[in-house]
């Protein structure tokens, strides 16, 4: 199988990973079909074999001088060091030690030589960011000056696009360090230890002598990866290593035309997950030439706000349609139940760990492993949910800049936001939500339509008013202008006049200040990611949107010219025409069994509906008749049976024009 990928022109190479598992295999040297269980207990052999071997060579070599040498990127004799970190570490002399007894192939020491040496290449950044903290220590650890944040990131490489929340939580790292042993940590390998050598196998490290890989002709969804196992935990000789040959199943997700890698085998208990590689090609994105964008902002019980803006030829902004709001208050709330109860069971867990003692008799141990295992539970099941709100929420973003015919999607960078000042819950929820998950599945996503993903700063975007920038005043809702609330915003400027939700307002300013500054966008070489990095103000001043005039009226006459025809009145519910079906002991013939189902709601677990509202119903003030008259909306995923999706309310897609009608009313899309 060849492993060229063929580009045209305006193409690129983009490589995913998509999740298998290995279902069973066939030993080739006994022809005996292996099971699951058995295939993940030969993996498992095979993968303590790399980690021990991975764990000795890290310990050996978690130290400053040899940090320094394998990031200098050359060898004694001056030699660039190749890129493969198995050979780098070969080329600077760094040996594997094999367990005494046991007998393993090249390619075994091979991936346990990649392993450790991605490790200590990746503790590179770590090790140069806690050296640029050490030296602008500030005066105050709890908190910097203006001064002192910039003379921080001067001194990290790449500090300007770093995070502040990834400083602070260094600097807390080195706080405890120093009221552990009353003095600074010299470099990262004093104030960290050696990382965890985890139970996997990298098959990208070897060759075909100890891993292939193979499509079916006739089924490209079908793939067969032979390997060598071991067939006892500590294998002797040679002839106890076997060939197995493991069929796998593709995803739908994976297409037929991709080129497919070796992937990494990660046993975990009675299974083996399996992150297979491929590559295929994808439309090129560009940072700049955009002139339709996607602009989205972030919210808590509505996830996120999306529109689309477009940029004229004489360099005005408008705003196409109304927006659209992506809501997942369920899913939220549900998430947060579980969190509590997580947070209920460790204290729990630690309470029957002191008990114990360490002593595995104890009368509390049985409750004690019970408990633990309930806790793993949870967190499967809140890592499960993130996982489909991440994916549900960036698969919604890409389809609304697709129908808009974005190029674009510029996103509010929040990676530096910090949840305090707004209560205990509050703060809880805004520390847990998953951002940077649903950036990272929506730059997956949107690239392989071909559309860009670009973050942006954050300041200002819902304190000032999309189309003339001056401060909006923040109110309950539209019918109470003088409550205090932060939902509703309204212009002061009597010649500007806009008004709307708070969160429609920041993605027209998202939208604007992305297509204004995207001659400033900078793309991140190791990860190729696309950023706005700070907000010019010359450029700030043009980011405005320009309203458009209102529809107007069609002319045509809709007076009464008439009486209102008469209309049948709904008939009573119908009987069913056909009879019942006769039982054994019952004649043929039978009335019909009963009146039709008069109730409109469909069967369990399928009403789907999502109703749209306006964004002025949706507003409104909880106090006026309008919203007493209405029923209060409720989740009804669980009573249904539905499970996540009667939790996350999109808006559909609609992004055309608005027709030309008599009533001059705008509808939240």
């Amino acid at each position: 199988m060849s492993r060229k990928l063929a580009l045209a022109a305006g193409q690129v190479a983009r490589t995913a990973a998509a999740r298998v598992l290995l279902r069973g295999g066939v030993d080739e040297k006994t022809g005996e079909a292996l099971t699951a269980r058995a295939v993940a207990e030969r993996v498992g052999w095979a993968a303590d074999l790399v980690a021990a071997m991975t764990a000795d060579l890290l310990a050996g070599h978690w130290n400053a001088d040899d940090g320094a040498v394998l990031a200098g990127g050359v060898d004694e004799a001056d030699r660039v060091l190749p890129s493969n970190a198995w050979m780098a570490l070969r080329r600077l002399g760094w040996g594997v030690t094999v367990p005494d007894g046991v007998r393993v192939n090249d390619r075994i020491v091979r991936m346990a030589q990649e392993q450790a040496g991605r490790m200590l290449r990746g503790a590179r950044h770590r090790a140069e960011m806690i050296v640029g903290i050490l030296k602008t220590w500030p005066a105050d650890s709890t908190k910097r000056t203006p001064a002192e944040w910039d003379a921080v990131r001067e001194a990290i490489p790449d500090g300007r696009s770093l995070p502040s929340s990834v400083i602070k939580a260094h600097t807390r790292q080195i706080t405890a360090f120093v009221n552990d042993y009353g003095r600074f940590p010299v470099d990262v390998f004093e104030l960290e230890d050696a990382p965890y050598a985890a139970r996997m196998l990298v098959l990208a490290a070897v060759d075909r002598q100890q891993a292939t890989l193979e499509r079916a002709e006739d089924n490209p969804a079908r793939v067969l990866l032979r390997l060598q196992l071991p067939t006892r935990p500590d294998p002797r000789s040679y002839a106890d290593w076997t060939w197995v040959a493991c069929p796998i199943t593709l995803p739908p997700t994976v297409p037929p035309d991709t080129v497919l890698h070796l992937p990494t085998l990660r046993p975990q208990g009675k299974k083996v997950h399996a992150d297979l590689a491929f590559s295929y090609p994808v439309p090129k994105t560009e940072r700049k030439g955009h002139t339709t964008a996607l602009g989205v902002d972030w919210g808590l019980n509505t996830l996120l706000s999306a529109g689309a803006c477009r940029l004229q030829s004489d360099g005005s902004i408008t705003a196409l349609g109304a927006g659209a709001m992506f809501r997942a208050g369920g899913v939220m709330a549900r998430q947060h139940r579980l969190r509590r109860h997580g947070e209920h069971l460790h204290a729990k867990t630690d309470t029957y760990a002191r008990l114990i003692g360490g002593d595995q008799g104890h009368a509390l141990a049985v409750k004690h492993a019970a408990l633990k295992t309930e806790s793993e539970h949870v967190a499967d099941r809140r890592s499960g949910l993130n996982d489909a709100l991440a994916w549900s929420a960036a698969r919604w973003v890409v389809d609304q800049a697709i129908a808009a015919g974005a190029s674009v999607i510029y996103v509010e960078d929040l990676r530096s936001m910090e949840a305090k000042g707004m209560g205990r819950t509050l703060n809880t929820r805004l520390s847990q939500a998953v951002r940077g998950q649903i950036v990272g599945n929506m730059r997956h996503l949107a690239a392989e339509a071909g559309i860009a993903v670009v973050t942006v700063p954050a300041r200002n975007t819902s304190k000032h008013c999309p189309q003339c920038l001056l401060p909006l005043r923040h109110c309950k809702a539209p019918d109470r202008p003088t409550a205090p609330g932060w939902k509703w915003a309204i212009c002061p400027n009597p010649d500007c006049g806009w008004q709307g939700d708070r969160d429609h307002g920041a993605w027209r300013r998202i939208a604007a200040r992305g297509l204004t500054h995207q001659h400033n966008t900078t793309v991140d070489r190791a990860t190729g990611q696309m950023a706005i990095p700070r907000v010019v103000d010359k450029l700030e001043a043009s980011a405005v949107i320009t309203p458009t005039a209102a529809p107007q009226a069609s002319g045509e006459d809709r007076s009464k010219t008439g009486p209102t025809p008469r209309r049948t009145p709904r008939p009573a519910p119908r009987r069913r025409r056909a009879p019942s079906t006769p039982g054994p002991n019952r004649p043929a013939g039978q009335r019909p069994e009963g009146h039709a189902h008069t109730d409109p709601r469909p069967p369990r677990a399928a009403c789907r509906y999502q109703g749209v509202r306006t964004t002025i119903v949706h507003t409104i003030s909880s106090t006026t008749p309008t919203s007493r008259d209405r029923p209060r909306h409720r989740p009804k995923g669980a009573a249904l049976g539905a499970g996540f999706h009667l939790h996350a309310h999109a808006t559909p897609l609609r992004w055309a024009d608005p027709p030309v009608t008599t009533l001059n009313m705008t509808t939240d899309l």
